[in-house]
């Protein structure tokens, strides 16, 4: 009987959690475990996004390089200053490299009163090697100090959520000055949303459903909205200091 009852606990665990991600859930928030990837994460086909102390496999999103002011790497983070504490901001960054289906494994940690996101389906803008800064976004927010947490429609600005178009739901932050970890999930035009081992928010890109929650949103003039098949991803340089680490992902075939 208890080996019954401990097999219906694992299974229900396993569909809680997500897919082959649920293992970075172990080890959150123990440095020793920062910007590393483990010997099965590697044999399950994860990759480092940010070695931890270089700009290598990134750029501005509107030039060919790295910006040279306003991204500070130092000590395993990598951090987007806030506007007072640099002469110039550096501007959103975005990855060289394009995804299609993935799992990516972001940790953050927002100052009191942050606002910032992480994007995905970004596209190219224009010939020149400008990229897009308009896409999905995994909003990142301190819903309790800033002013955009009220904004919107029903929360659907707020941290976790799919940022003006989806709130969020059975969130867990752990707020301000502490990391959280984000977890995106894309498998062709289905998406998930998970903050801290929670599932926030969950849709199916290119649906009725999509296209009419885009119509009611800021995007309804934006040609094109995240209609890319594969896209860079972006960190948002939104003027206040947020850091991030581990970043990871795992592309599905």
């Amino acid at each position: 009987m208890k080996k019954s009852i401990s097999f219906v606990l694992f299974i229900s665990l396993m569909m809680v959690l997500p897919g082959n991600g649920y293992g970075q859930w172990k080890n959150f928030n123990n440095e020793n475990f920062a910007n590393k990837l483990t010997k099965k994460e590697v044999r399950d086909g994860w990759k480092l996004l940010w070695d931890g102390s270089t700009s290598a496999g990134w750029r501005a999103a509107g030039s060919k390089t790295f910006p040279q002011s306003g991204w500070e790497m130092k000590d395993g983070i990598l951090t987007v200053l806030a506007s007072e504490e640099q002469p110039k901001r550096g501007g959103d960054i975005v990855t060289i490299n394009t995804f299609r289906s993935f799992e990516l494994v972001v940790d953050f940690k927002y100052t009191k009163g942050a606002n910032s996101g992480i994007k995905y389906f970004i596209g190219p803008e224009s010939e020149k090697g400008t990229i897009s800064t308009v896409g999905c976004e995994y909003q990142i927010l301190d819903d309790k100090n800033h002013p955009d947490a009220k904004a919107g429609f029903e929360g659907n600005r707020t941290l976790a959520g799919l940022y003006d178009l989806i709130a969020p739901g059975n969130k867990g932050d752990n707020g301000f000055d502490v990391w959280n970890r984000a977890f995106i999930i894309v498998k062709g035009n289905h998406v998930e949303h998970w903050l801290n081992g929670q599932k926030t928010v969950e849709f199916e890109r290119k649906s009725p459903k999509w296209y009419e929650l885009v119509a009611k949103s800021k995007f309804k003039d934006t040609n094109g909205f995240a209609e890319v098949e594969e896209g860079h991803i972006l960190l948002q340089d939104h003027g206040n200091r947020v850091s991030f680490r581990n970043i990871k992902i795992r592309e599905i075939k």
